[in-house]
């Protein structure tokens, strides 16, 4: 095995220890292989002007408002497209893809996929490269720059380390939706996130009757999150 798949492996199988009481990951049960965590978005029914997706992310993990302008971390923004006569404003967020380039970059595997194709930094081996930062075609990660005060538990952020969505693994885990999703179903209805490797899960057969699209699908990087109408 080389050594990426032993990291690999370790992460999957148990919570490895650094200090009394302090542990590096604990593997969620659910990430089992076959399953495949991704996102449909109708950029369609998305309204210009709805930030509820944005501000519902930036209140469950405590990203941004640091006042630091474009180095301020967005793990998710809204993004206008336009073309074909028509304008489009969708979230964009990583991608999740399943061959992620910010998981061949990096030298510690840092970044690294759960077998639930939901992709994640580990900030205790992150040495703050920014490899993957500047990999992401979608400018999905971010960095942060300054001491993180006032943390949620449930997402751990650390000065000197990369970041970015983590499609609320911690939520998911507990058979809960996205913070986003939850509070965009308040509003347009635009988000659907369920099981892609699922064929009789809403957003599989969502995906194969509509024209859904990916973000960069010239690059062939598997994107976990899919596109209507953009």
């Amino acid at each position: 095995m080389n050594r990426r798949a032993v990291v690999h492996g370790l992460l999957a199988g148990a919570a490895l220890t650094l200090a009394p009481g302090v542990t590096l990951l604990r593997a969620a049960p659910v990430a089992a292989p076959g399953r495949r965590w991704g996102l449909l978005i109708d950029a369609g029914r998305c309204r210009e002007g709805c930030d509820a997706c944005v501000d519902a992310c930036q209140a469950e993990h405590g990203w941004g408002g640091h006042g630091l302008g474009a180095a301020d971390p967005h793990w998710i923004r809204k993004v206008e497209f336009s073309g074909g006569g028509a304008a489009r404003s969708a979230p964009v967020m990583c991608q999740h893809c399943g061959d992620a380039p910010c998981v061949q970059v990096c030298p510690t595997t840092a970044s690294f996929q759960r077998a639930d194709g939901i992709v994640l930094v580990d900030r205790h081996r992150c040495i703050g490269c920014r490899y993957c930062i500047m990999a992401c075609p979608i400018k999905a990660r971010s960095f942060v720059h300054d001491t993180i005060t006032g943390q949620h538990g449930h997402a751990p952020r650390g000065k000197g380390t990369a970041e970015g969505c983590t499609l609320c693994a911690h939520r998911v885990d507990a058979g809960r939706l996205p913070a986003c999703v939850e509070a965009c179903a308040g509003q347009a209805g635009a988000m659907l996130f369920g099981d892609l490797n699922d064929p009789a899960s809403e957003i599989a057969q969502a995906v194969r009757r509509h024209a859904a699209t990916r973000l960069r699908p010239d690059l062939g990087l598997d994107a976990g999150v899919a596109y209507l109408d953009l």
